[in-house]
């Protein structure tokens, strides 16, 4: 079976059952390269299981998955992962507090959280020092892990995801945790990202429409494991799909290159 070389991802009928449990699927999506998709859904929608598998952490259980042209299941996992760089709650929960800032990015591209006995070039050091000035954490690089804020820390963390120079950029709900401010900070750098041509290919879940940044091409709604809609971002981000999804009126209103969303009177 043979995949498309400008798809990124490919998933053809791909489900992920748990237990007996349908956990999402089936789905069929492809991803191209120059492509920002976001995944937006009610939580147990399934975002999160779609998304572990389209970062190679996950198998699924029946259906074919291919990975930058390399099919699930035939190829070594961790070569796959080397291209794919995640931002996530998962990634932060396994980082020692007392892990210095600056070493927790250069260390990225040996998969390892925090430096130990690796050798680095200058090169590494000057990537690192410039990622964290772009997702506007430079002051925070000589600060440890646990003394840092939630909006600090996915700031940090999304730039160890960009370290790496990635094919693939995964963003689980970048900004939960977060201000009003840092927020908004955040959703305009990644609008930023989202609008740069040598940008990774992006696919972010977040559960509010309101945190989807300008820029972004598609749009997949998740309800309960299965696909609402998901297409061109203006064509599925309406008030009926999302109404669909969440079991209750909404009205989505696209004010410039934003959305918002509130329950319909």
């Amino acid at each position: 079976m043979q995949t498309d070389p400008d798809w990124l991802i490919d998933f053809r009928g791909v489900e992920l059952r748990r237990g007996g449990n349908t956990l999402v699927g089936p789905v069929d999506w492809q991803v191209e390269l120059d492509e920002r998709w976001v995944i937006i859904g009610p939580n147990g929608a399934g975002k999160t299981s779609l998304v572990r598998m389209a970062a190679a952490e996950e198998f699924p259980t029946t259906g074919t998955a291919f990975l930058m042209g390399e099919r699930l299941g035939k190829t070594d996992m961790r070569d796959l992962r080397a291209a794919i760089g995640i931002s996530s709650a998962a990634v932060q929960h396994r980082i020692p507090d007392e892990e210095r800032v600056f070493d927790l990015v250069v260390s990225a591209g040996y998969a390892v959280l925090g430096r130990w006995r690796e050798e680095y070039l200058d090169m590494d050091f000057e990537h690192a020092q410039e990622i964290l000035r772009q997702v506007g954490a430079e002051h925070l690089k000589d600060r440890t892990w646990g003394t840092l804020s939630e909006g600090e820390k996915k700031r940090v963390i999304l730039g160890r995801a960009l370290m790496i120079n990635p094919e693939l950029l995964i963003l689980d709900e970048p900004t939960a945790g977060m201000d009003l401010g840092g927020r908004e900070d955040l959703v305009g750098y990644l609008g930023e990202l989202a609008m740069d041509a040598d940008a990774p290919a992006i696919v972010m879940i977040t559960h509010h429409v309101e945190e989807i940044p300008h820029g972004f091409t598609h749009a997949m709604i998740l309800d309960e494991g299965r696909v609402v809609a998901m297409g061109l971002i203006n064509t599925v981000l309406t008030s009926e799909n999302v109404s669909r999804a969440f079991h209750q009126p909404i009205q989505v209103d696209r004010i410039g290159e934003r959305y918002f969303a509130r329950r319909a009177k």
